[in-house]
């Protein structure tokens, strides 16, 4: 996974409330089990018609925002069912960091498993981020993990909080797979140690 310490980059505005798994990856794309290529059908619903023409009405089609990094939405962000494939889709098309004042636990715990980050602010914060996120071109966030801040285009400071468990693992890139290898070593002198003492394992395993 990769790690997350800082992130500059275009935030878009999607201030709609309850946006749902369903919404944010439609389940006719939960067939594959590949983390790549899920961003083109990210908010397939509200991005394309049902010819599969570009709505240009929706944010991410706007030319401000086709290279978005950060979203800014809408209260209880990612309910629905337990798809991770909800953060493949957004992580596939760019995006990194996600601002609310609230998400869906699930959803949640999939983004830091992923390596997005997800913030969670104040209702007055989130106005003020979104102010910032619809100013279209000039709106770049920047947003600092070891120091829990972001900072929008005039300058001003948000703080945010964070689990620590959950901050160190986006700072060095640990998913549940890489906290497990930290323990490599001890996990081989463990199965060295059964092969000698039980080995009648091994064997029924061979």
């Amino acid at each position: 996974m990769r790690k997350f310490t800082q992130l500059t980059g275009v935030a878009a505005p999607l201030p709609m409330i309850n946006i749902d798994t369903d919404k944010i990856i439609p389940k006719l794309h939960l067939k594959t089990i590949k983390r790549t290529g899920l961003g083109k059908a990210l908010f397939e619903e509200m991005r394309y018609t049902p010819d599969g023409k570009e709505r240009p009405d929706f944010v991410l089609n706007k030319p401000a925002y086709r290279k978005a990094q950060i979203l800014v939405a809408g209260d209880n962000f990612g309910c629905g069912s337990s798809r991770e494939h909800a953060p493949w889709a957004l992580l596939d098309f760019g995006i990194t960091c996600v601002i609310s004042t609230s998400f869906a636990d699930i959803f949640y715990n999939n983004c830091f498993k992923n390596g997005i980050l997800p913030i969670k602010v104040s209702k007055e914060d989130l106005d003020k981020l979104m102010d910032d996120a619809q100013r279209g071109a000039n709106a770049t966030l920047s947003v600092d993990l070891e120091k829990q801040e972001i900072r929008g285009p005039d300058g001003g400071c948000v703080k945010f909080d964070i689990d620590p468990f959950r901050k160190h693992c986006l700072l060095n890139g640990l998913d549940d797979v890489g906290l497990t290898l930290q323990k490599e070593k001890d996990i081989n002198s463990y199965e060295a140690r059964q092969k000698q003492s039980q080995p009648w394992l091994s064997a029924a395993n061979a």
